[in-house]
């Protein structure tokens, strides 16, 4: 059955190899989004400034890196210039490019490595949608009964609180907003501290520890938080 949420929402999908397009667009369909696909990077940039100016513009880019004719960097930067509000999500098998991908110099929204489940492209989609879209209060994560109320700063799993300190709730809070994605202990650290303090990864791992415990207590069955060796963490909800 097809999910009403997001209907009227269109995604451009800028893909040149048509099954992992065609994959992400009957996923896409299947949670009620529109979709409209082009395959070449040169084409990107006019159907958007007509697509908007028509004021049917995609609510979402899912931008792969590597394209016949304009580049996907190339891309985004054009993208965050002419319409800094859209969101864009790129589709990358280089991992080395995803410092600059999510650095201030191109400002994606997300990345997705290849390759990837379409069911987890999809729950980022909804992701990044809700952050650009200010819906900050309590949300459910994708795939799991598992509810963020930010506002009060509380975690329930099947309805039960998981009693989490503020350190656990900005790491659960930091991993749920993006599913799928791998967070380096770095970069969770630099969530968990706003005041940049000198702290150890062994301070992460302990963390993680403690929210995995707390999380396991109400899903025994069930892990969430997931190790990625030699990278880091991520969630996933189960499917």
């Amino acid at each position: 059955m097809t999910s009403r949420e997001h209907e009227g929402q269109q995604v451009l999908i800028v893909e040149d190899e048509p099954k992992i397009a065609r994959l992400v667009a009957d996923y896409l369909a299947g949670s009620g989004f529109a979709t409209h696909h082009l395959d070449h990077g040169d084409a990107v940039l006019p159907w958007l400034a007509e697509a908007r100016q028509g004021g049917q513009g995609p609510a979402l880019v899912l931008l792969d890196l590597m394209l016949p004719g304009t580049d996907g960097l190339t891309l985004c930067r054009e993208i965050r210039q002419r319409w800094p509000a859209l969101p864009v999500i790129m589709l990358t098998a280089r991992v080395e490019e995803v410092d600059r991908l999510l650095g201030l110099e191109l400002g994606a929204d997300d990345y997705i490595c290849k390759p990837f489940s379409p069911r987890e492209v999809v729950a980022r989609v909804k992701a990044v949608l809700r952050r650009s879209q200010g819906n900050d209060g309590a949300e459910q994560a994708a795939g799991s009964d598992l509810l963020l109320d930010e506002e009060g700063w509380r975690a329930l799993a099947d309805g039960q609180d998981l009693a989490l300190t503020a350190v656990e709730f900005q790491l659960l809070k930091v991993m749920m907003h993006a599913p799928g994605r791998i967070f380096s202990r770095d970069q969770l650290m630099d969530h968990m501290y706003r005041d940049h303090r000198i702290v150890s990864e062994r301070t992460v791992d302990s963390h993680v520890k403690k929210l995995r415990r707390k999380i396991s207590e109400v899903w025994p069955e069930r892990e969430v938080i997931r190790s990625v060796y030699g990278v880091g963490y991520k969630y996933q909800p189960e499917e």
